[in-house]
């Protein structure tokens, strides 16, 4: 090898080094590796260079993968913020009387889901679901969470939009294929879906039939109500036309609901008596919860369900910019012996009252009526610079935003989902892009009023998009320099023996092992430069070589410190041995598949 190329693979074994032992984050470490390439190349031949120019070592943030991943970041956000993951999935999640069936329940529509959208949101949506399986029916949290999580990053094997991964390397081949190369290939949305289904298949079917035996228990959950001190009585009114109008209280899901137990009933200034799980919901009904701060929120979510204090509806903001606050009354406080009605509370800080608590009592008036006291806890809907406003007043000894509370824009959903849809179609069946048709999509979200800009920019994860950039020009790197070469004869003279289905094994499991190493995108962009050496040298098709660096990329199963992973840790009880245990099999699963069907489907000679 020449000297660049040595010196490539040293640092690209020195930015190995620093992921495994967290010396910095991704996107750090990508660009430091990055520089220093591009500082090596300042030594190379100027007429011939064997690394990457300052101008080829950013190209990669032009890359189409790149941007399009940017764009659905966005879309996904639209999806979330209206509910239409929530409105899709949970009519097929119901509510399953044993672990197999809840597994099923829960596994295929998160699959289906994240065949589509970023698994991050989507395992986020879900957590609490499963949370709440857990605690109304006592199933064990080790048993479903990690199906939780391996069933979104199976079912975004199914599509190009499915995984990051899978948008990068069809980025590569595009830029391979402006080169001359590859130029009979053609990756549409649904072309991964032929090997991905069976991989999908497998993996439930694993899962389903490992759960007894690998998985751990975790902790079973239960409700204890009155454990925290912040307990509230919150009024809610049903939304004449909603969805639980003319619904029972058990088909609406009111019934057991985690954390908040519905407590009184009110319709035309009557209270119900006797309240059951078959009462039939009205329009204008008033809903008395009585709960934990954490599970309030989560009823504002609920379709169908509003505030029933009226001054909610009379705030400045729109309610898609609001928040929820918690306020602690001063002995300083104006308010102090007047109800909320009679102190004007709306008028005077911009702010509606929607639950009081007040220590150990129980206080189930209406909130107009409640007459203020010094240390009542307020939550309050209002506008997020609430916080900094009374920060240095002397109304409230704390204020502190309640994380989570953004209102859910439930009117919009059907538009994003539609628009979803329409993306989806596109992308298939003409000759659009995906850059194109998410653009597309992103417009109408905003249009439509989805999301506001502010939250567009926030969704957009800047540190991932460095470091994807950066990675893909350290692939260039390896590529120019002539290393990838170099490492792909070893390769194959390690598995040309074996035959080309060895060839395809190796690229699978270096891709994963990469995965382990480095990330899943760092992964796709450093193995497929050694990739294409390889199937140019034995002169193998691309296609079956390049689904087997879109799922390898994808096997994220054996390690915790993928972000899904992680975010299931927790919840379900896990330790860093059990995804290992649990994954790794599966790992090999998917490689028995990728190497028997792959070749299959796409010749992978001739």
């Amino acid at each position: 090898m020449t000297w660049e190329a040595w010196y490539t693979v040293g640092v690209i074994a020195l930015i190995m080094v620093a992921l495994v032992r967290n010396w910095a984050g991704p996107d750090t470490v990508m660009l430091a590796g990055l520089t220093l390439l591009m500082t090596g190349g300042l030594f190379s031949d100027p007429t011939a260079p064997l690394l990457p120019t300052p101008k080829q070592a950013i190209s990669g943030f032009s890359n189409e993968g790149l941007i399009t991943i940017a764009v659905l970041f966005v879309v996904a956000l639209g999806m979330s913020q209206t509910g239409a993951m929530d409105l899709i999935a949970r009519p097929l999640l119901g509510r399953p009387s044993k672990l197999r069936e809840a597994q099923i329940r829960l596994m295929l529509p998160v699959a289906g889901l994240s065949a589509f959208l970023n698994n991050t949101p989507i395992v986020a949506m879900f957590m609490p679901v499963v949370s709440d399986w857990c605690k109304k029916t006592g199933f064990p949290s080790g048993k479903l969470f990690i199906p939780l999580g391996y069933a979104s990053i199976l079912g975004g094997t199914c599509t190009l939009i499915g995984t990051s991964g899978n948008i990068v390397v069809k980025g590569l081949i595009t830029d391979a294929q402006a080169n001359g190369e590859f130029t009979d290939l053609n990756i549409g949305m649904f072309t991964i879906s032929a090997i991905g289904l069976p991989v999908l298949l497998v993996g439930v079917v694993y899962l389903l039939v490992a759960s007894k035996w690998l998985l751990p228990k975790g902790r079973t959950r239960s409700i204890q109500q009155g454990d925290d001190a912040r307990e509230y009585v919150v009024e809610m009114m049903i939304q004449p036309g909603s969805a639980v109008d003319g619904k029972t209280i058990e088909q609406a899901g009111l019934r057991s609901l985690p954390g908040v137990y519905l407590a009184d009933v009110e319709r035309d200034g009557q209270r119900l008596v006797a309240v059951g799980p078959e009462q039939i919901l009205r329009g204008n009904d008033r809903l008395f919860f009585v709960g934990l701060v954490e599970s309030v929120v989560d009823l504002q979510k609920i379709r169908g369900l509003t505030p029933a204090a009226r001054e909610v509806f009379k705030l400045d903001d729109n309610q898609p910019h609001r928040c929820l606050v918690e306020a602690v009354v001063s002995l300083e406080c104006p308010m102090i012996g007047m109800s909320i009605r009679e102190g004007r509370f709306r008028s005077r800080y911009n702010a509606a009252v929607i639950a009081v608590h007040r220590g150990s009592e129980r206080v189930m008036q209406k909130i107009g009526d409640i007459v203020i006291e010094p240390g009542d806890t307020l939550l309050i809907e209002t506008h997020p610079s609430f916080v900094e406003q009374q920060r240095n007043k002397r109304d409230f000894f704390l204020t502190s935003t309640v994380e989570g509370s953004k209102p859910i824009r439930h009117d919009k959903a059907w538009i994003a989902i539609l628009s979803m849809l329409a993306m989806i179609a596109l992308v298939t069946f003409t000759p659009m892009t995906l850059l194109h048709g998410a653009l597309l999509t992103c417009g109408i979200m905003t249009v439509t009023g989805c999301f506001s800009m502010s939250e567009a920019r926030q969704s957009v994860d800047l540190r991932a998009l460095l470091a994807l950039g950066a990675a893909i020009g350290v692939g260039r790197a390896l590529e120019q320099s002539g290393a990838s070469e170099v490492l792909a004869e070893q390769m194959v003279h390690f598995s040309k023996p074996m035959g080309p289905y060895a060839i395809l094994a190796s690229i699978y499991l270096t891709t994963v092992i990469f995965n382990m190493l480095i990330g899943n995108i760092g992964s796709a962009v450093l193995i497929f430069p050694i990739a294409k050496a390889m199937a140019f040298s034995e002169s193998l098709n691309f296609m079956p070589i390049a689904m087997a660096i879109m799922l390898g990329a994808s096997a994220t199963y054996a390690t915790a410190s993928y972000p899904v992973n992680l975010m299931v840790m927790g919840s379900g009880g896990y330790k860093t041995s059990d995804f290992f245990k649990v994954g790794l099999p599966l790992n090999l699963l998917i490689m028995v598949v990728v190497v028997i069907l792959a070749p299959q489907i796409w010749p992978l000679v001739g």
